[in-house]
């Protein structure tokens, strides 16, 4: 039995899955007790370290996790499982922690995106026989802003380079954490989740051949737009240009759940759900779709992403939902981050308007909760050309791909309503604003080389990613491996996405890495 505590974290469920794939029960903490009582004890999270500890505060649970961590009993703590075993945060400043060890977290303060989100090995610094099996070349899967720095030099498990070698596990008796996900980083985390459910008495030595620096993945992402065709089945779709539909009916690539599963089979590194009809239909009323959360979280252990439809909304009875109430639901089905298209469209331009930030945007409240790298914006930009960077009062950049009347400039529109209108916001100002505004990450695509098979948009990309410091996601165009090896070659994008090429078997995510293989950094 293993005992886990769930403070609200939007993982719960990615984890239960994960330990319950290994052939273990899972008990929720209900009470103190539960903790006083837990044979082993996981405290996994993902989100931000105020308001957990404020949580875990309220409920009454921290004398029992104090007495349990002092008495050395199994425990292993999962990203804010692990910055919570410490005493202060900057995140939250004035907030104490646990304080099981010295010291404190502290923001990366890099020169490369924050938050870190993506798949990065481990350094293997003394034996531990959670590690048993590693090799010292496997990656695990990140998703933090923060890192934990110990006082003390003798718990530190592993080290994980990003920028600077920081301390990604930690290890004192049988208390161990770690920054990244096991239940999301497949085949092996789930062999590390075993080792903790059932531990060898021996110690394993640490691999005589690790590298010494470990690197970042380039991540390919599976996408997968979801909508009910004519017939009400909820299928897989793709568009040319956004639309869906092909001699009247709504393409159908296949269900679902079992091209996520195809997918975590062929090596993605994490997989995105679209619901490409959120924005007429709220999200909650939409089973569904939260159904093909459940049950695709039950069997893929990578991080999956889903949007549409994320946004405040008003039932047909006058009952009021917040985004973030919206979000957690989703959340709780088994995603691990949510997507905001139109909305943060509308969220931008009202903050354009006053300047000020409120608090109770979409995005801000979903950020304090979950923790920035929990919430991407997905862009839906079109080429608007211009006979000169003066004419409109947006970004405007020159262009190799002249217009059609010979225009070397242009601008990228951004779009709401399934790339349907048209808004005076360019995609560049949009990302800036939502990035100040607590977004983790941009999904950026593009509605002209939607379908096309011509390769991304390497401009646009190039533009957006010069204006954030937060990872940015490629998206639209792919048809080829040698368009990804372009776009990780061209731009710094730390992520590319496909679709149709995945669906209709024109390029596997196998044959995408084979061919990166010798070029960049990737995940086998």
């Amino acid at each position: 039995m293993i005992t886990l505590l769930d403070y609200g974290a939007g993982n719960v469920l990615s984890v239960i899955n994960a330990i319950q794939s290994q052939g273990e029960t899972v008990k929720l903490v209900n009470s103190a007790a539960d903790i006083e009582n837990a044979e082993r004890l996981v405290f996994p999270g993902v989100g931000a370290f105020g308001n957990m500890m404020e949580i875990l505060q309220q409920k009454g649970l921290i004398k029992a996790l104090k007495g349990y961590l002092e008495d050395d009993r199994p425990f292993l703590g999962i990203c804010m499982g692990l910055q919570a075993l410490f005493e202060e945060s900057e995140e939250a400043p004035g907030v104490k922690g646990l304080g099981f060890f010295p010291g404190r977290v502290k923001r990366f303060e890099i020169d490369l995106s924050v938050p870190q989100i993506g798949w990065n090995g481990v350094n293997i610094k003394k034996p531990s026989a959670l590690l048993n099996g590693l090799q010292g070349d496997e990656k695990f899967y990140f998703v933090h802003s923060y890192h934990v720095v110990p006082e003390a030099s003798d718990i530190i498990l592993t080290t994980t380079n990003y920028g600077i070698e920081f301390v990604s596990s930690v290890k004192k008796g049988n208390i161990q954490a770690t920054q990244f996900h096991p239940e999301k980083s497949g085949d092996l985390g789930l062999r590390l989740l075993r080792n903790f459910i059932n531990p060898k008495t021996e110690e394993v030595a640490i691999p005589d051949d690790q590298k010494g620096t470990t690197a970042l993945s380039k991540r390919i992402i599976a996408c997968l737009d979801v909508r009910a065709n004519d017939q009400g089945d909820l299928v897989v779709t793709k568009g040319d240009q956004y639309d869906v539909r092909e001699d009247g009916d709504v393409r159908n690539m296949g269900k679902p759940v079992e091209l996520a599963r195809r997918y975590y089979d062929e090596g993605a590194d994490e997989v995105t759900f679209l619901n490409i009809t959120g924005f007429r239909d709220f999200p909650l009323e939409d089973m569904p779709m939260i159904e093909v959360l459940k049950q695709t979280s039950k069997n893929v252990f990578v991080p999956l992403t889903i949007g549409g439809g994320i946004k405040d909304y008003t039932d047909k009875n006058g009952r009021y939902y917040s985004a973030l109430e919206v979000a957690t639901e989703y959340f709780r089905s088994g995603a691990d981050k949510i997507s905001i298209g139109s909305d943060a469209v509308l969220i931008a331009e009202e903050y354009l308007k006053t300047g000020q930030q409120t608090g109770q945007s979409a995005i801000e409240k979903i950020s304090y909760v979950y923790g920035n790298q929990a919430v991407v914006i997905s862009v839906d930009p079109r080429r608007v050309y211009v006979a000169n960077p003066d004419a409109v009062p947006h970004q405007v950049i020159e262009t190799q791909f002249p217009g059609p009347q010979g225009e070397t400039f242009c601008w990228y529109q951004c779009t709401i309503k399934g790339g349907r209108e048209g808004r005076e916001l360019d995609a560049v100002t949009l990302a800036h604003v939502c990035e100040k505004l607590g977004a983790g990450e941009i999904l950026l695509n593009c509605i002209d080389k939607d379908g096309t098979n011509s390769g991304f948009d390497i401009e646009l990309i190039n533009a957006v990613k010069n204006a954030v410091t937060i990872p940015v996601i490629a998206s639209s165009g792919a048809g080829s491996a040698g368009h990804f090896q372009q776009v990780f070659t061209e731009t710094d994008a730390e992520s590319a996405l496909a679709a149709g090429i995945f669906h209709r078997r024109e390029v596997s995510i196998a044959e995408v890495k084979a061919h990166l293989a010798d070029k960049v950094e990737i995940r086998y």
